[in-house]
């Protein structure tokens, strides 16, 4: 297994993005919700994924970066969940959405959740 996240799986395009919240679908598991977007990903890469905390939740940008670096962790660590299962290049952003402060552990077992319950989202409309 493959654990990086390189620059490639990245999501920063203001295209792409535009293209997901205009586009895309959503899929939740409280407090994470994750929109996503079939296609629209670059040469390099089988997913993109971006991640978000609300400024509104989260007054201190401290507190919002450790969100987002545990949000991106959580990914990198069960990427492989959705890699196996993919059979096409999807674009993601993952959000959290409360003014908890859930611990890592959480967070992951929510991660793991939420890209379970999208494969299943995924598996049905095909």
């Amino acid at each position: 297994m493959n654990f990086t996240y390189p620059k490639a799986a990245k999501l920063k395009s203001k295209i792409k993005i535009g293209l997901l919240f205009s586009n895309g679908q959503s899929v939740s598991k409280y407090p994470l919700r994750m929109v996503y977007y079939p296609g629209a990903v670059g040469e390099d890469a089988r997913t993109q994924i971006g991640v978000s905390v609300s400024k509104k939740n989260f007054k201190k940008a401290v507190d919002r970066n450790y969100f987002k670096r545990v949000l991106r962790e959580t990914y990198r660590l069960n990427k492989h969940l959705l890699l196996d299962n993919l059979d096409q290049p999807y674009s993601f952003m993952l959000f959290y959405q409360t003014k908890d402060r859930l611990t890592f552990e959480e967070i992951n077992t929510k991660t793991i959740q939420l890209f379970e319950k999208f494969l299943l989202q995924t598996k049905k409309t095909e």
